[in-house]
């Protein structure tokens, strides 16, 4: 019987404006089952991010509940959320999100160094993931001296670098060229299958979507289940 990971019910979100409120969504429910792959699709501006973001714990839903191992997500305080998102969820994201200053490694001991795992034990298990996903002669070199294609690397080893139940990806090709994005997206698959993951992939992108194995579409304030685009 196969094991469910993340549960969304009747999640609504909305935000005030100084028209009123301004509902992006209500009542939507999602299901990931462990070692799922999930395309969420949509046109742009639809709310597949806001989705996401409530998935992860980024913010809070106006109405409904999350559920991650059958626990909900939202149920505690900012501290409790944090650890959550920190030791269960990694997040890719299409704009990196690297810290400038920092160097490869560096950027990827973060989530370590937060959870307060020994800084000489953090450094040795970011070495290893540099190594996974190509980049381990790259480590002393700081974000600004790396390729899009490079640092998306480098992102996705700090999304697992605390071996997360969840992988979260928004849009993790968006801002690549094709030929790029069809590698990183290919090390995403790889590593979702070597790890065991269980994962939503953000995307308006068909050629992405073909490789998972299930897909929703966000429409009109909807979200329902429909065949993954053909190969």
């Amino acid at each position: 019987m196969s094991e469910t990971i993340l549960k969304a019910e009747g999640l609504g979100k909305c935000y005030p404006t100084p028209k009123g409120l301004l509902r992006v969504f209500e009542g939507l429910d999602f299901e990931l089952e462990k070692g799922d792959i999930a395309a969420v699709m949509g046109v742009s501006g639809v709310g597949k991010t806001t989705l996401l973001n409530l998935l992860g714990g980024l913010d809070r839903p106006t109405e409904g509940r999350v559920l991650l191992q059958g626990r909900d997500i939202f149920d505690g305080d900012e501290t409790r959320m944090a650890a959550v998102r920190n030791s269960k969820i990694g997040f890719v994201f299409q704009f990196f999100h690297l810290l400038p200053e920092f160097t490869a490694l560096e950027n990827i001991c973060m989530p370590l160094l937060i959870q307060g795992l020994p800084r000489k034990k953090a450094y040795e298990r970011a070495a290893l993931l540099l190594e996974e996903v190509g980049m381990a002669d790259r480590g002393d070199f700081r974000p600004g001296q790396l390729s899009g294609g490079e640092q998306q690397r480098v992102a996705v080893a700090r999304a697992l670098v605390n071996d997360p139940l969840l992988l979260l990806a928004d849009e993790p090709t968006g801002n690549l060229d094709w030929r790029t994005g069809e590698t990183i997206f290919r090390l995403i698959l790889e590593l979702h299958e070597r790890k065991g993951l269980s994962s939503v992939i953000v995307t308006h992108n068909e050629r992405v979507a073909r490789y998972c194995r299930k897909a929703f579409l966000m429409e009109a304030g909807s979200l329902k289940r429909i065949e993954p685009p053909e190969r």
